[in-house]
């Protein structure tokens, strides 16, 4: 799974996702290279590039978790250059060889068409919820672009246990183990919320992204 870095403008060619600036995704459209993408993201393009509804096969759940309750993802075609953003967020581009990626929905900002969007439970943390908690799943292979309220730091976990404040995580790779650790009466100290302050601990071969900033929305759906 390659990462691709922050900041600098992309000066290769031929790359399907490239991070433009820190704010902007760059995405080279083909024919037969179709992308999914937030509604309203666009902010340019040169070419010839098409807009539609997203198509019917992805599940309403995924959509809706990514924009929201009533929002809409669309479908990208055609030729030449796009240029997607989010409200000033900085971009992350990942790249997936037969892998999955699971992330908060709202950090979504684009993928490949031929990527598999699911709604799956968050294993491990099962005792955090009778209802349990379930994430947006990206397999397969292809790019997929990510936000963050800021520059987002990715965070090894194969040497050691890495904990992590739920409201900044973006994402992480599938296969980690993951556990719930909840510090009594330090919310003064950790986190920003009232009560126990809860943090996720990841172990194994991955990485977890997160973010600098801890007012995104709810990190995780929970559904009956």
């Amino acid at each position: 799974m390659d990462l691709q870095s922050l900041g600098a403008r992309a000066e290769a060619t031929g790359t399907r996702m490239a991070v433009h600036n820190a704010k902007t995704l760059k995405v080279t459209m083909a024919t037969g290279h179709d992308l999914i993408a937030k509604a309203g993201s666009m902010i340019a393009y040169d070419g010839y590039v098409q807009f539609d509804a997203a198509p019917a096969t992805l599940r309403r759940s995924a959509e809706e978790m990514v924009t929201g309750e009533g929002g809409r993802l669309m479908l990208c075609r055609g030729d030449g250059d796009l240029y997607l953003a989010d409200y000033g967020a900085d971009v992350l581009v990942v790249h997936l060889n037969d892998e999955a990626l699971s992330v908060n929905g709202a950090t979504l900002l684009a993928c490949d068409a031929t990527l598999q969007l699911t709604i799956e439970p968050v294993k491990g943390l099962a005792k955090l919820s009778g209802s349990g908690l379930t994430n947006l799943v990206v397999r397969g292979t292809g790019w997929v672009a990510l936000v963050s309220r800021g520059v987002p730091t990715v965070l090894d976990c194969a040497e050691r246990e890495t904990y992590v404040d739920p409201d900044a995580l973006i994402g992480w790779t599938t296969g980690l183990e993951l556990k719930p650790r909840r510090t009594v009466k330090a919310s003064a100290l950790i986190g920003r919320g009232s009560g126990e302050a809860l943090q996720i601990g990841f172990k194994g071969q991955g990485f977890v992204v997160v973010q600098p900033s801890e007012d995104t929305g709810d990190r995780f759906k929970i559904r009956g």
